[in-house]
């Protein structure tokens, strides 16, 4: 049995990272449905599955290869984000975060220091902030 799914699935796409959300969320979309009893969750739920059972067994590889390159680079974004948010939280007691008012790029002062004038890294922009 193992060596006919083996033939099938040869030249077929397969799983991948993309396809692990997407079954996750069909998880999950099955549970509420099964705690509320709407149908909604139900049908978002197989959409989510027949979706990712469509990726796996679909032939245009490089599509799904790029589906899941933007997937990837998407996580990268969000997982970078979340990072410097918790960098930027970490500090706040001893540093404050202020933005250049020219080129928006984020500046970090020390706290305590009163009204100090703040050279911005990237444009040189001076700008008188209380620290």
């Amino acid at each position: 049995m193992r060596q006919k799914i083996q033939r099938f699935m040869i030249g077929r796409y397969g799983a991948d990272q993309f396809g692990q959300l997407l079954m996750g969320i069909s998880v999950v979309l099955l549970f509420v449905s099964l705690l509320t009893r709407l149908d909604i969750f139900y049908i978002l739920a197989l959409g989510c599955m027949g979706y990712e059972y469509y990726r796996m067994m679909s032939r245009q590889i490089e599509r799904r290869y790029q589906e899941n390159q933007k997937f990837m680079n998407w996580r990268l974004h969000f997982i970078t984000k979340c990072k410097k948010k918790k960098e930027h939280f970490s500090q706040r007691k001893i540093y404050h975060f202020y933005k250049c008012p020219s080129c928006r790029q984020k500046v970090r002062v020390p706290r305590g220091k009163g009204k100090i004038c703040i050279t911005c890294p990237k444009c040189r922009t001076e700008f008188i902030k209380k620290s």
